[in-house]
């Protein structure tokens, strides 16, 4: 069982961060004895609308590339398994905006290199999960240029 969050958050394009601990106003909860176990089953940055995460595989140039190097959602699926109290997890996130001509007119979206770390707590701290992230400074834009047809006839 446990707890299942979801949601949309909208956040500027500069460093942020996102906790999440157990808490309820409800019910008593000791906090630090919690087990910190969570699965991401989406994480990605952008107008939800907008053309991400399976817009890559629209491409037929992009098409080749395999799934672990399409960076849209790479924490999609994975579980994050604590064993012990006093223990949870810290996702940085680096967000690196690419950019690709779609139908004619420049298309932004945001591609994420995750890393993950398993922190340990002291016994008086509440464990929490966290997800941080921050801008690159660099950006990818995808160009395609095609040779015209007629370069393949004339070319030996």
């Amino acid at each position: 069982p446990g707890c299942q969050v979801s949601g949309h958050l909208m956040v500027n394009r500069v460093p942020g961060n996102l906790h999440m601990e157990a808490k309820s106003i409800h019910h008593e909860i000791n906090s630090a004895m919690t087990n910190l176990t969570h699965r991401v089953d989406h994480l990605s940055f952008g107008d939800e609308r907008g053309p991400q995460g399976h817009f890559l595989d629209r491409f037929a140039f992009l098409g080749g590339v395999p799934d672990e190097f399409k960076h849209t959602n790479p924490m999609r699926g994975r579980l994050f398994q604590t064993h012990r109290f006093h223990e949870s997890f810290h996702h940085h996130l680096k967000v690196v905006t690419t950019t690709i001509d779609y139908l004619f007119r420049p298309t932004a979206l945001y591609q994420i290199l995750a890393e993950s770390q398993l922190v340990l707590y002291e016994l008086q701290e509440v464990p929490e999960i966290k997800f941080l992230w921050d801008m690159s400074p660099m950006g990818i834009e995808v160009d395609v240029e095609r040779r015209p047809w007629y370069d393949y006839i004339t070319t030996c």
